[in-house]
């Protein structure tokens, strides 16, 4: 029976995101699972969403042999502290040395994001890929990464094979995970190394027009599931992450595989494909004032909300959701029927707690992060709910998860209604809504802190999804970045403009 060793480490690091991300949070991160090692990794991430969760029920399935390392993820901000990583890395490979000591290994399989950068390094996984490797040698190496990796040279010479998701919204990470783990038993059985191909394009894409709903992501996802079908090779294309400003950022494809020519085949199929429709990833951006204006527009005919994307502000992508921008258009347009998912400002959660149920505050609310141009709201508010940000995510991505906002709030300004918590996620699942008792249906606008996760809970219910470009951290034109890192050479965006070193 085949032992396999399982583990993992996920952040998606906005290098231009105002907060760092200091251990604390991959402690407990919001939206996702808790830190776990050894004995406690398995239950706690079994029943799960995550790409590890599949692996550990596929290699179940498989009549493997799975025993645990260590797996922690926290949600998107700045750069991991050096201490944070340094730390994650000794938790990781303490156990790997400790699952070694206990008798030999036929594999390893590895749940990583694939755009984690550190204070000292600007590719985490590829560091944390070679020190595994280190460890054990030549044996295989698999590891699932995040549609949004900006995939290195070092991952893809440290890894037998690399499986990135291929939905935006992941809806497949379990999926994923299943699938990674089973080419490892394949390369296990193969006795030796995979032929790959690997290459990245020299244009950054936007996360907004990344989703693998509508064209071109979904042009390319169906012609990914076209040829790997038959299971004989390993696909992964990530159009990358834009916001860390290192190197390698961008799109890029590795294909894995037992026998190089099929390789080669169906790794310059997808090359073609994908270089004829990179300037095809771009979209519509509306104000929030236009937006709100035609939401208020549509009858009330219970067709469901038009559900606005507060882009800028996703968590997903370092925001911190405190932004006020959209907030503040809703208020100056007097709105009604209007409903804000999510603010984070742990004051005025704790002051709604203490107030009590239909008490009426002054506060100050939102634009905690300190950004330049991101002012508090300030208005009388009533308290008209209140609950402790516990819940279960239900909906296609994050089923099964547990959601912990802290001290949650919902206050209403006119015809504004806010759900304010004590800590930060991204809005990707009704649940953010219902455990407050409000049903999201049943606005005429909702506006979420996502980018595109949003969609795979809230396409059924909206009437229109519209993506609006208010103040925030996660920069949707490219071109108004200051970057510094980034190879030259690199379009800032399709038919953008190059990089060419710092100015």
């Amino acid at each position: 029976m085949p032992r396999i060793a399982l583990g993992g480490f996920q952040h998606e690091t906005n290098t231009f995101a105002p907060r760092p991300t200091p251990y604390e949070e991959f402690e407990i991160p919001g939206g996702w699972p808790p830190m776990a090692r050894g004995a406690a990794l398995f239950p706690t991430i079994e029943a799960t969403s995550t790409p590890i969760g599949g692996a550990l029920a596929e290699a179940q399935a498989a009549g493997l042999q799975p025993v645990p390392l260590s797996w922690c993820m926290a949600t998107p901000a700045n750069r991991v502290t050096d201490d944070a990583f340094t730390r994650i890395r000794a938790m990781l490979l303490e156990e790997l040395d400790a699952v070694l000591a206990d008798g030999p290994l036929d594999g390893v399989y590895l749940d990583l994001h694939g755009a984690a950068v550190t204070d000292s390094h600007e590719d985490a996984e590829g560091a944390l890929i070679a020190a595994v490797r280190e460890r054990i040698g030549d044996l295989p190496l698999a590891v699932s990464i995040d549609l949004h990796a900006n995939v290195t040279r070092a991952m893809v010479a440290g890894a037998d094979l690399i499986d990135a998701y291929r939905h935006y919204p992941h809806t497949d990470m379990r999926a994923t995970g299943a699938r990674a783990l089973r080419g490892l038993a394949a390369r296990i059985a193969h006795g030796r190394p995979f032929a790959r191909r690997f290459r990245q394009y020299d244009c950054l894409l936007a996360i907004n027009w990344q989703c693998t709903l509508v064209a071109p992501g979904a042009e390319i996802l169906a012609e990914i599931d076209r040829l790997a079908a038959a299971g004989d090779v390993t696909v992964s294309f990530a159009p990358g992450f834009p916001l860390a400003d290192i190197a390698e950022a961008g799109p890029s494809l590795a294909v894995f595989g037992p026998d190089a020519a099929r390789v080669e085949e169906v790794f310059s199929t997808l090359d073609s494909l994908i270089e004829a429709r990179l300037p095809d990833y771009a979209g519509t951006l509306w104000s929030p004032e236009d937006a709100i204006a035609h939401a208020m527009a549509q009858p009330e005919d219970g067709k469901g909300p038009v559900v606005l994307a507060d882009t800028q502000d996703n968590p997903g992508g370092g925001g911190e959701a405190d932004t006020t921008g959209v907030l503040q258009a809703l208020i100056d347009a007097d709105a009604q029927g209007a409903l804000v998912a999510i603010i984070k400002d742990p004051e005025a959660a704790a002051a709604a707690h203490a107030a009590g149920l239909g008490a009426e505050l002054d506060l100050a609310l939102g634009g905690g992060s300190g950004l330049p141009d991101i002012a508090p709201v300030r208005a009388r508010f009533t308290v008209e709910a209140l609950t402790d940000g516990f819940t279960i995510a239900t909906g296609p991505m994050q089923k099964g998860n547990q959601l912990k906002f802290g001290p949650t709030a919902v206050l209403r300004t006119g015809g504004v209604r806010v759900i304010v918590t004590s800590r930060k996620a991204q809005v990707a699942d009704l649940a953010v809504i219902t455990h407050t008792g409000l049903d999201p249906a049943a606005q005429r606008l909702v506006v979420v802190k996502s980018s595109v996760h949003f969609r795979a809970a809230f396409a059924p219910i909206a009437r229109e999804i519209l993506s609006v470009l208010a103040p925030g951290p996660v920069t949707a034109d490219l071109t108004a970045l200051p970057f510094r890192h980034l190879r030259p050479g690199v379009a800032l965006g399709p038919g953008g403009p190059l990089f060419t070193g710092p100015l």
